[in-house]
């Protein structure tokens, strides 16, 4: 009788506490920034990037390469050697490749022959998210999509999703491959999918994405897409500006002014 009412005990003790912890776990699930906010965070409603290709051709051409190094370095990014399983945040794609839709036979030879710098667009409407079976994929509240390795199987149904090309797998444990720890940023693991995060680390703390920090043309432009006032939102009000494959209705994060 004593050990029938001792085991009640513990399980009403157990439930209670169930109870005590699940506003907590629920907040979590449901991506509420409530308990993860950082007094020092920037606040936006939707991050994204404005890319002036005009900045940025005649540092890339002299050999510049800042940008994708720094995120390289920042987030662990492995260097596998094999074009096939490359992994990939932030990369370069010529013209017709990263806009098949927006090219014609009279186009100016800077733009048709240069290089743009691409990466994961934070769709205001990301294909990815919605065939995520485990949830794994998720946009936050401020617009950038995220990924949990821990939540990921490898399907890879996100990357079939994806219009834009901008997520890799993982076929092999990438830890071995990566040149120069940053031991302030999560490794990943083999079978997991894995791609450009604008930098949340960095914005949760009060800082600009890596990318747009150590740009020496300044040809990289962060800011809230909500917000009429941004450096952002001044650059796409007064200059032209095109995105990757529109007519898909994703609504894309990053801009680029050609």
């Amino acid at each position: 009788m004593e050990t029938s009412r001792r085991n009640f005990l513990k399980l009403g003790g157990a439930w209670a506490l169930g109870l005590a912890i699940l506003p907590a776990v629920n907040g979590f699930a449901a991506n509420n920034p409530e308990h993860l906010v950082n007094p020092k965070a920037l606040a936006g409603k939707r991050w994204g990037l404005v890319i002036d290709m005009q900045k940025c051709w005649p540092r890339y051409q002299a050999g510049c390469r800042r940008c994708f190094d720094t995120c390289r370095r920042e987030h662990n990014i492995p260097d596998i050697g094999n074009k096939k399983e490359e992994i990939k945040w932030i990369w370069t794609e010529p013209y017709g490749d990263a806009f098949p839709d927006q090219q014609h036979e009279f186009m100016a030879e800077d733009i048709k022959n240069n290089p743009f710098i691409v990466l994961c667009n934070h769709c205001d409407k990301p294909p990815c998210v919605r065939v995520c079976p485990t949830r794994a994929t998720f946009k936050r509240q401020d617009g950038i999509v995220m990924i949990d390795y821990h939540r990921c199987i490898g399907c890879r149904y996100c990357m079939a999703a994806c219009p834009y090309g901008a997520r890799s797998f993982n076929f092999r444990d990438p830890r071995p491959y990566i040149k120069e720890l940053n031991p302030a940023y999560p490794t990943r693991e083999k079978g997991v999918v894995e791609k450009c995060t604008l930098c949340v680390e960095r914005i949760d703390t009060g800082l600009p994405p890596a990318c747009v920090e150590v740009c020496p043309a300044k040809a990289i432009t962060f800011g809230d897409l909500e917000d009429p006032g941004s450096e952002a939102r001044q650059l796409l009000k007064n200059r032209y500006t095109i995105q990757r494959k529109p007519e898909l209705g994703t609504h894309p994060s990053i801009y680029y002014i050609v």
